[in-house]
């Protein structure tokens, strides 16, 4: 028997992370999270993660810093971080966009960018 489940997250009552983002639908092989209004400031720290994630830009602008390379993100754009991948983003200006990471991100993991 196929699985029947479905799920339907309320953004304006998803749990937020310690970095603001907003967990949206979580499956056994993918999981969104919702970035919003994200505000220019300091770098974040290079970082590397156990899955890959793939977004999308609503809003704004962010440079992703990827194993080196400079890239401007703007509305409209995706992009796709792979699994293990040394990388980092700067907003430029304020930033709306979702991602998925595969294999989904625990929660707490997930609390780091």
């Amino acid at each position: 028997m196929s699985d029947t489940t479905i799920k339907k997250v309320d953004s304006n009552y998803s749990p937020k992370g310690e970095m603001g983002q907003k967990y949206l639908a979580s499956g056994k092989s993918v999981s969104m999270r919702l970035w919003e209004d994200e505000q220019p400031g300091e770098s974040k720290e290079l970082s590397s993660r156990e899955y890959e994630t793939v977004g999308y830009v609503i809003k704004g602008r962010a440079e992703l810093i990827l194993e080196g390379q400079k890239i401007i993100l703007e509305a409209g754009n995706s992009w796709v971080v792979p699994q293990g991948a040394l990388h980092t983003y700067n907003i430029l200006e304020s930033f709306t966009a979702v991602e998925a990471t595969s294999p989904p991100a625990e929660v707490s993991a997930r609390d780091e960018a």
